[in-house]
């Protein structure tokens, strides 16, 4: 019987993936972190863990308030050391910056924002996805044959630092 190898740093050809299924309760931002952290941490790439937690806590959250169903997380490995980490909801309407792919200097303009707006006690998540975030997008899923709609938001992070971490404290 043939076998499939775990993705090691020995065999990192082997991609992964784990979903996770969110009840609409204010506790999931965190049980998708600790989810996360995990995950990250038996593959290997612990130096994504705060940028990836920290994003994926926003857009868990986001769904929580924006929604009154339940939502998913998967984190999946897309090539050697990126991440992607993907949010369903049951609300199709997607917010930016997941409505068009990032521009060129979106990062630094929205750290030039952060820092102009250091007052504000909400409102910042999606900023934090500009800043950390390497890629980003998302789509609307239609009434499907199994009845899934809604929308899917995702982001992506390669193995380099954040800048969010003093803005989103």
């Amino acid at each position: 019987m043939p076998t499939v190898a775990p993705d090691t740093p020995e065999n990192p050809e082997n991609p992964w993936s784990y979903s996770l299924r969110l009840p609409h309760d204010p506790r999931a931002a965190a049980i998708a972190r600790t989810t996360l952290r995990a995950v990250l941490a038996r593959h290997d790439m612990r130096e994504l863990s705060d940028p990836a937690t920290l994003v994926t806590s926003e857009m868990v959250t986001n769904a929580y308030r924006h929604t009154t169903g339940p939502a998913e997380m998967r984190i999946r490995a897309v090539e050697e050391g990126r991440l992607r980490v993907s949010i369903w909801d049951t609300n199709p309407d997607i917010p930016p910056p997941f409505d068009k792919p990032p521009a060129l200097f979106d990062r630094s303009a929205a750290i030039a924002e952060a820092a102009a707006n250091t007052e504000a006690t909400y409102g910042r998540g999606l900023l934090i996805v500009r800043i950390c975030a390497d890629n980003w997008g998302g789509y609307a899923l239609a009434d499907e044959l199994f009845g899934v709609s809604g929308k899917l938001l995702w982001f992506e992070l390669a193995p380099t630092p954040c800048d969010a971490f003093d803005i989103a404290a």
